[in-house]
């Protein structure tokens, strides 16, 4: 009993190391930042490694970096796996009640920060299966940026955007997909004969049409009949609202993230000053701690204080006005 109540310690103290993110200790900072600077090193490796001159001299060197960020980046995601059992945001709502230790794990795998952690580790195991060119490799493992976004609150906020604004998203790119094919087809129609060789088929149009709608407009290939030139006005023209499409979709779903967080974050940090009953005209070190816990600037915090001493003083004048309107003596409403 006493092992394997050590045990579960051990995976509950990991879990609050790697994983849990109300969970503040020393130990966390220091494991956080280790695995933001061997993230960080990683892909400055890989931009190295590109250079020849400073490859091949250095190459047992680059090779001797790779082993340890794997071996660390391997076991990183084996203890995550292990420990992710504690979590307690893994409950199969439905069914009411708990998954079981391996449910958990496998609906972790599934995860986006799962599949991205095995993303950074594949290309090292990759090679002992299949022959794969190094340059492919070396691509691949720049994939390991995409883990800063664990230790990053704006790029967790950003994927949760894209998450909840994918339908919109899948939206315009079945509209992006239509226009493409339409603008191609079109293109193709009244340049054929004019431009044989650039306009051959309708596949071989479809580069004139993507450059043209994202309004990049590289120039190789351009239209020379009027009607061509016609169409690629109108398609540009249409290129440009389809184009701030994306970007508009992105800031109204950012908008109302921050502001919904803004909103939780506030609700939270009231009800603990609340709650703990504070005074909050003298307390200034005890709410700045609890505003740091729940992740408040000073100014968002100065100014819920401030709207909760009005709502307490307007309270107190209108108890008062409450207590003149009765008669002392009788009780009775003047």
């Amino acid at each position: 009993m006493i092992r394997h109540s050590g045990y579960l310690r051990l995976r509950y103290f990991v879990y609050d190391t790697l994983q849990n993110e109300e969970h503040d200790s020393v130990i966390g900072k220091m494991v956080d930042y280790f695995l933001i600077f061997l993230i960080v090193t990683n892909v400055l490796a890989v931009i190295a490694e590109s250079v020849d001159r400073w490859y091949f001299p250095n190459q047992i060197y680059f090779e001797a970096f790779e082993v340890f960020s794997i071996v660390i980046f391997s076991i990183e995601y084996l203890l995550r796996l292990w420990s992710i059992v504690d979590s307690e945001r893994f409950y199969d709502e439905e069914q009411k009640e708990t998954l079981n230790n391996w449910q958990k794990r496998w609906r972790w795998v599934k995860s986006p920060g799962a599949i991205i952690d095995l993303i950074a580790i594949a290309p090292a195991f990759i090679n002992y299966f299949v022959s794969v060119d190094l340059r492919f490799l070396r691509i691949l493992r720049l994939f390991r940026l995409l883990k800063l976004t664990r230790y990053f609150s704006a790029m967790r906020i950003l994927l949760v955007v894209l998450s909840k604004e994918k339908e919109s998203f899948k939206a315009v790119v079945f509209i992006l997909i239509i226009m493409i094919v339409t603008a191609s087809s079109g293109i193709y129609l009244v340049e054929n004969k004019a431009q044989p060789e650039v306009f051959e088929s309708i596949p071989k149009a479809m580069w004139w049409a993507v450059v043209t709608l994202t309004t990049v407009g590289y120039g190789d290939v351009i239209p020379v009949t009027t009607a061509g030139k016609i169409l690629g006005a109108v398609i540009t023209i249409l290129g440009v609202g389809l184009a701030a499409l994306p970007a508009g979709i992105l800031a109204s779903g950012l908008a109302s993230e921050l502001e919904l967080r803004r909103e939780e974050l506030e609700q939270k940090f009231r009800e603990k000053l609340l709650d703990e009953g504070i005074d909050l005209a003298s307390s200034t070190h005890t709410i700045d701690k609890i505003r740091r816990q729940v992740g408040l600037s000073k100014e968002q915090a100065d100014e819920i204080v401030i709207a909760i001493l009005r709502e307490e003083q307007l309270a107190e004048r209108m108890r008062q006005l409450d207590e003149k309107s009765y008669c002392p003596h009788c009780g009775k409403h003047l």
